[in-house]
């Protein structure tokens, strides 16, 4: 289950698939069968589905992701959701924490599913950027935390030299296509780090 918002949903790409349909590509070629599920669709590929709602904060994502997450009851969660938070300014201290509940919640509802946290992708503008750094270092504190507590969880850095760079934003804060394959090969990335630490059972996803 792709679950965040706008960058989730795919906003700045040519074709409204964002990072989820080249991942998928990548994961076949790669032998590994895959869907993604969700309550929404959009973008030109046949598995279109996600949980991805654009101009919403974590506490606003969570409340629509309790009416999905048990009828889908995904394997895997991959998580980039905050951005607007940061946009909004909403409380950026308290963001890891409503991050945290969330996660929370979904293992409540989803006890063997795996995730895949992301940390938030740069932005154009310098005061918005400065909130996305604070986000991302409660990010990365919160899943140390929950890898000592035994949670499965793996952070996928998208703040880095290999994720999207300002050049690559459509918008200053929307990725264009090339920014979201990066964001495709660092999921990927993610998703065989949890294979090799068996959080997920490889075998069932082989072609």
């Amino acid at each position: 289950m792709p679950l965040g918002g706008s960058v989730t949903r795919g906003v700045g790409s040519s074709d409204g698939t964002g990072y989820r349909k080249s991942l998928l590509q990548m994961l076949q070629h790669h032998g590994i069968n895959a869907r993604m599920v969700g309550s929404r669709k959009h973008g030109s590929m046949p598995n279109n589905e996600h949980e991805g709602w654009r101009g919403f904060r974590i506490d606003e994502i969570e409340r629509k992701v309790r009416k999905s997450v048990q009828e889908h009851s995904p394997d895997i969660f991959m998580i980039n959701a905050g951005s607007n938070d940061c946009l909004q300014c909403f409380k950026i201290e308290e963001a890891g924490k409503r991050l945290g509940d969330m996660l929370d919640y979904l293992w409540l509802a989803c006890p063997q599913s795996t995730v895949l946290l992301s940390t938030l992708i740069v932005n154009a503008d310098e005061e918005v950027n400065s909130e996305v750094m604070r986000f991302n270092e409660q990010c990365r504190v919160l899943a140390e935390k929950l890898a000592i507590e035994k949670r499965k969880v793996v952070l996928v850095d998208m703040y880095t030299s290999k994720g999207p760079d300002v050049r690559g934003l459509v918008d200053g804060v929307h990725p264009g296509d090339e920014s979201y394959n990066k964001m495709s090969r660092l999921w990927f990335r993610g998703i065989r780090e949890a294979m090799q630490k068996g959080f997920i059972n490889e075998s069932m996803y082989r072609i």
